[in-house]
């Protein structure tokens, strides 16, 4: 077997230790970052939601500056905004390079998307369910915890999973500044010094890994449908 793989791969294995790192760190800015962007996502998510027009805290001035950041952090490429945040990123972390470096855009760059996504997922609650439980004069948390939350879940899983995908592409995309992880690994070798297998390989544990998401995902939106 071993001969076999380095017939076909064979920079991959002479790099086998290197590729092992590149996917532990990409596994770390994936772990790292994903727990911030899903705390602060769901929360201004539910900002979002509950401070609109038809809200049950509805605040106009809240809604429309969040309303507003989010659209303009989103309207900003990824690879920009790697470029854009190091000032910021060196004063948070200390550096702008590496695993730890890749962390603020990653978070700064996901959190927009996964708050929209949070929205749109709360939407679709029943409105007719939130009447009833304002009628029986459930209080707004109450509303926000036991309503939308727990009731958006299938939802809310199906949105976590997509932001998690798009996160797992944009933690590849930070290996063209040094970030490490899979995505520089293929680019420093696969891409600067033409090693195609180094490519194919980084290629499918990168699908590999969207597949584990995706199905980890569904299973879990599948089993919390009421």
């Amino acid at each position: 077997m071993r001969e076999w793989l380095e017939l076909w791969f064979p920079n991959v294995m002479v790099r086998l230790p290197e590729f092992y790192k590149a996917i532990r760190d990409t596994l770390t800015m994936f772990s790292v970052a994903g727990a911030f962007v899903f705390v602060l996502g769901l929360a201004l998510g539910v900002l979002l939601t509950v401070t609109r027009r038809d809200g049950i805290l509805r605040n106009a001035v809240i809604f429309q500056a969040l309303d507003k950041a989010i659209n303009v952090f989103r309207s900003i490429p990824f690879i920009i905004l790697l470029t854009l945040l190091l000032p910021l990123t060196r004063f948070i972390v200390g550096t702008a390079i590496g695993v730890r470096g890749a962390i603020v855009p990653l978070v700064i760059g996901t959190v927009p998307f996964f708050s929209r996504q949070v929205e749109a997922a709360l939407a679709n609650i029943d409105g007719g369910v939130i009447e009833a439980a304002q009628s029986l004069g459930m209080s707004s948390l109450g509303i926000i915890f036991r309503v939308y939350l727990w009731e958006g879940i299938p939802m809310l899983a199906r949105a976590a999973t997509i932001t998690a995908i798009s996160l797992i592409g944009s933690t590849a995309m930070a290996g063209a500044v040094g970030a490490g992880g899979l995505g520089d690994f293929a680019i420093k070798y696969g891409h600067n010094r033409f090693m195609v297998d180094v490519t194919w390989v980084t290629v499918a544990a990168l699908v590999l890994l969207v597949c584990a998401v995706q199905i980890v995902g569904s299973l879990i939106a599948r089993a919390t449908t009421h």
